[in-house]
């Protein structure tokens, strides 16, 4: 996952950035809100915000884009634990609130838990032979686990995340890649070429001229109970 934290207490944001990095998530740290207007139309999977910034309340901000349509999920960061607080939190568009201090580990599983949400609620998904795991991060073709490097799982988990949409090379580039790239322009097409090696090539489909896709899953059908009455 890609993650925009803004928090502007250096110790905290410094400390959050690494941990999360050393979990296998991608990390933009900004301190201000003026640095995360420059970077909101980056895609994220979602923003990590302080409520209170130098230059403004994160609350604020959050409220103005949920206006303009912005579905990105939000966790809010707050030393704030008022119920009264936790109210404005999600009435302005937060989808968690984490109260200051907090073990990362929680944050993390906090993390764990939006993506559920962005996938349906379920911690698998199914992609005809291929299951995907993403609290394990782990993926199986036929029942039987199949290793994946760094790079190829984040490119599986950004699609499987957005699953029945088509996501732009771009946008792909930006989710797995992050701002500060240096890897050749060819090496998302290298992702995508191993994995549909490792899990067959019908798993990701490119749609001509847009991006890539993975479809959306489709739920066993529901087992029907014989009346006893």
């Amino acid at each position: 996952m890609r993650l925009l934290l803004l928090e502007d207490d250096h110790t905290l944001g410094e400390g959050l950035r690494d941990f999360l990095q050393h979990d296998g998530y991608l990390v933009d740290w900004c301190t201000t809100l003026a640095q995360a207007r420059g970077l909101i139309t980056e895609p994220y999977d979602a923003w990590l915000l302080d409520w209170n910034l130098p230059d403004g309340s994160a609350l604020g901000w959050l409220r103005s884009l949920r206006a303009k349509g912005a579905k990105t999920p939000a966790l809010v960061l707050t030393a704030r634990d008022m119920l009264s607080d936790r109210i404005h939190g999600l009435d302005s568009g937060a989808d968690d609130f984490l109260v200051k201090p907090f073990a990362p580990e929680e944050l993390c599983a906090r993390l764990r838990a939006l993506s559920r949400r962005m996938t349906g609620g379920t911690p698998s998904k199914a992609f005809g032979a291929v299951e995907v795991l993403l609290a394990d991060k782990e993926v199986r073709l036929h029942g039987q686990r199949v290793e994946l490097t760094a790079r190829e799982w984040a490119v599986l988990e950004a699609l499987v995340l957005r699953a029945g949409r088509t996501v732009s090379a771009s946008d792909l580039e930006a989710l797995v890649l992050g701002l500060d790239s240096d890897l050749a322009s060819n090496a998302l097409q290298v992702h995508v070429f191993n994995l549909r090696s490792k899990l067959g090539k019908d798993v990701i489909q490119t749609v001509r001229g847009m991006g890539y896709r993975i479809p959306a899953p489709v739920s066993p059908p529901m087992a029907l109970t014989a009346s006893t009455g």
